[in-house]
């Protein structure tokens, strides 16, 4: 166990019972999602490949345009 997860558990030690239950749930629903594979379609796929390629070739979205679409949101 790591340092940072051992100080965590001692923080939620001291909590109450039923929020310590809140978060046990939660640690194992995250544990447990980490070891399932992600199966993607074929049309997942070519998306994926799509998109690596378009990083790959450097085409990404400007700063303004991140900021019209976060802007849509606020």
């Amino acid at each position: 166990m790591t340092r940072l997860l051992d100080q965590a558990f001692a923080s939620i030690q001291k909590l109450p019972d039923p929020v310590q239950d809140d978060l046990a749930r939660l640690l194992l629903e995250i544990a447990d999602s980490e070891t399932q594979r992600i199966e993607l379609t074929p049309d997942e796929e070519s998306a994926l490949a799509e998109a690596l390629g378009e990083v790959e070739r450097g085409e990404l979205a400007s700063d303004e345009a991140m900021r019209a679409l976060w802007a849509k949101y606020e």
